[in-house]
């Protein structure tokens, strides 16, 4: 049985990682260097869970469209470019994968990693009772404004047997909020869900502290992580040390500030915005997931309220609101849903979601004995969450993974 097991990381992914392993029957420790959990990049992403379109940004022509998304000021990215040799690094490694045959296997991993998910999440649910989260299989709709993007989705269904294509008119009697819409046509998931992520973090917190095995440090930054003979011995919070036996980084776009010699983590903070809309009676919010995928924006139904999210900003380390990019998003989501809620009082957010240059995570062992990787998940942490935390804590108890490793375990270098 493996000993107590320190997570660095109070997100999602270091959370879903810690109920796994006491589920196990392991004691664990989770640090967090804010005072509360689940209130960065977990706080107010998109919502959805979305596991059967889980396509890798990379793909065969995505450069010279980026090319032309910078170009406009109305664009889903944003680049700009730093004197940093991490991001030029990264953004070569991105431009590498962007060939068709490497997304379609990239794509693999993670569809076999998301149904993992789907499955895991619905055994807590089942067998622990896990909800008050919004939690709903409401079903998601992939919208195009273009034949040409249409027609190249319906050639490229990851799961044909569950993935539906309909045209407008299917789609508008599907989810009637479309009415005035200007979509051409859609990809239709009927098992996908959605559901609030910090209040999943919450109901995870709670359980935890009821378990009586999991120790919460927060408001405590890890400053240094000790190594010798091939192991970690103990991380550093400034003048406090912390002896460990099982170390796991689960700390978003900031752990590769604390990679060890001989650790390589190709990690970017991908910046994403979000608004949170309240739902009155006289307002007509879809009621499936939808994913506009010309506009790259998502929305989502939680509970009493929508939530609106997009854009990919590679711009480095700040997570301040660019006010512009908030009220681009606005226009473009007031212009498709106009009545879908009070888009005059919307919470705005964004957050740094960590990316790796193929959209895969990195899940597993490293170099050193006992410290484990639970990185990388980008834009789909929420989605991919509780089936990466299962294959953690079998890895981490010695027992065989659930799924094929190939593809996510990280590369040791």
């Amino acid at each position: 049985m493996a000993q107590r097991v320190c997570i660095i990381g109070g997100g999602v992914i270091g959370l879903t990682t810690a109920y796994a392993l006491v589920r196990e029957g392991i004691d664990v420790t989770l640090i967090e260097a804010r005072d509360s959990l689940g209130r960065e990049t977990s706080f107010a992403n998109g919502g959805q869970l979305s596991y059967r379109y889980v396509a890798p940004l990379a793909d065969a022509g995505i450069p010279l469209q980026a090319i032309g998304w910078m170009l406009h000021g109305d664009s889903p990215l944003k680049l700009r470019p730093r004197l940093d040799l991490a991001q030029w690094r990264w953004m070569a490694s991105f431009l590498a994968a962007c060939r068709r045959s490497v997304n379609q296997r990239n794509g693999a991993h993670l569809l076999r990693l998301a149904m993992l998910s789907q499955s895991t999440l619905q055994g807590w649910r089942d067998e622990d009772r896990l909800n008050g989260f919004d939690w709903r299989r409401n079903g998601k709709l992939v919208t195009f404004r273009e034949a040409a993007s249409f027609e190249h989705a319906r050639q490229g269904l990851a799961d044909p047997r569950q993935q539906h294509v309909l045209s407008w008119a299917e789609c508008v009697q599907l989810e009637p909020a479309l009415a005035e819409t200007p979509f051409v046509g859609a990809i239709y998931t009927p098992d996908d869900e959605v559901a609030d992520c910090h209040g999943f973090c919450q109901q995870l917190l709670a359980r935890l502290q009821a378990s009586g095995r999991c120790e919460f440090l927060l408001g405590c930054k890890v400053t240094g992580i000790r190594h010798a003979d091939g192991a970690v011995q103990a991380v550093e919070m400034g003048s406090q040390v912390l002896p460990v036996e099982q170390l796991v980084i689960a700390a978003g776009h900031r752990s590769p500030a604390l990679a060890l010699p001989g650790m390589n983590l190709p990690l970017y903070p991908l910046k994403g915005y979000s608004l949170t809309l309240p739902i009155s009676a006289e307002h007509r919010a879809p009621d499936l997931s939808i994913t506009d995928y010309n506009r790259k924006i998502v929305y989502a139904r939680i509970g009493e309220q929508l939530r609106v999210a997009a854009m990919v900003d590679i711009v480095g380390f700040d997570p301040a609101l660019d006010p512009k990019r908030l009220a681009l998003l606005k226009r473009q989501a007031r212009e498709t849903l106009p009545n879908a809620g009070d888009y005059d009082v919307a919470i705005e957010w964004a957050g740094m979601r960590p990316a790796t240059p193929s959209g895969v995570p990195l899940i597993g062992a490293t170099v050193y004995r006992n410290l484990w990787l639970n990185l990388g998940h980008g834009a789909l942490g929420f989605t991919l969450a509780c089936g990466s935390a299962r294959l953690l804590s079998e890895l981490i108890t010695q027992r065989t993974p659930s799924i094929e490793m190939h593809g996510l375990a990280p590369r040791i270098t």
